[in-house]
């Protein structure tokens, strides 16, 4: 599949970039109404946006670069130059948090309550946007003779990008029902979104061929127990308030 959707004034506009917006808008639409409904000013959530997507693009570069220094050293310009691939999750989600938690401060805003309402759209707008790298054909994982391998430069490969994207909706789902049925205490939906996460990143991140390294450590696995050791401590602590 043609990565190019369209051409706009000799701009080419890739469905990668399309999908990850489609993500954000429709994840912001969600993620309005749920902060209505727990009585935070949807213009609260309006502003933490417009700092927010700004700066977690910068983080996914800054991640990405950073355990790709070796590819950036001798040409730094291309650092700038995002069309031409390298964005990481966790550079999204490390960066959301550190906005969040400033922002909420400044604002005197519950960061609990906030992450707990966006939670489950940002789940679903990375559920949409793996799909991006399946029109890419990138982010697949090593060889496989199974039936739902996808065929990449003639070999068939794991689809790495189908069994996060799967996992990332069945936890966009769960994470709806958590929060109307089983939570307890604020926090706990955007905690468990972490740790669940994380769990599914750290297996699949084993099967792809393109892992970042620190050494001869997948970065994102490492990323990954901390995604889960940490979040199962805060969501423990926070239960022992009730």
């Amino acid at each position: 599949m043609d990565p190019v959707a369209f051409q706009l004034f000799g701009i080419e506009v890739r469905w990668y970039g399309i999908l990850i917006s489609l993500g954000v808008v429709i994840g912001a639409i969600l993620a309005l109404r749920e902060v209505k409904r727990v009585g935070i000013e949807e213009d609260t959530l309006i502003d933490l946006l417009l700092y927010a997507i700004p700066i977690c693009l910068i983080g996914a570069r800054a991640y990405y670069v950073i355990f790709s220094w070796e590819e950036y050293r001798h040409n730094p310009i291309e650092i700038f130059n995002i069309r031409g691939g390298g964005l990481a999750i966790h550079g999204v989600i490390l960066s959301a948090i550190f906005v969040t938690l400033i922002f909420c401060r400044k604002r005197n805003v519950d960061f609990w309550k906030i992450t707990d309402s966006c939670a489950p759209s940002l789940i679903l707008a990375q559920a949409i946007g793996r799909w991006g790298n399946f029109i890419n054909q990138e982010a697949y994982g090593s060889p496989t003779n199974l039936p739902w391998g996808i065929m990449v430069n003639g070999q068939r490969v794991h689809p790495t990008f189908l069994y996060e994207s799967i996992w990332n909706f069945l936890l966009f789902l769960f994470l709806l029902w958590y929060r109307k049925n089983r939570k307890k205490v604020p926090g706990e939906v955007f905690l468990l979104y972490l740790m669940l996460y994380s769990f599914i990143r750290f297996f699949v991140e084993g099967l792809r061929t393109d892992s970042l390294m620190l050494g001869s450590i997948r970065v994102a696995q490492l990323i990954s127990i901390v995604g889960i050791l940490i979040p199962f401590y805060y969501f423990i602590k926070r239960r022992k308030t009730v």
